[in-house]
């Protein structure tokens, strides 16, 4: 497995050791927890989007119609 350095502000570095789990859980650990979880938000968040837009049609038709218009101005 190939290593590289990288440059981490320090009080970043205080958060990572925060984030710990368990007292020697490594950066690496931490960040690939983190990067996991973020990829599965992101994933549902484009689920959800993907969703959303499918039911914009339909929500527009139910919405705009003659009969809620009159409701509206009762």
């Amino acid at each position: 497995m190939e290593e590289s350095t990288i440059l981490i502000r320090k009080d970043l570095i205080e958060k990572l050791k925060l984030a710990r789990e368990y007292p020697r859980q490594t950066y690496n650990e931490i960040l690939e927890k983190m990067i996991s979880i973020y990829l599965g938000i992101k994933k549902k968040n484009q689920y959800d989007e993907f969703l959303h837009k499918i039911q914009q049609t339909k929500m527009k038709e139910l919405w705009d119609n003659k009969e809620d218009e009159a409701w509206e101005n009762v």
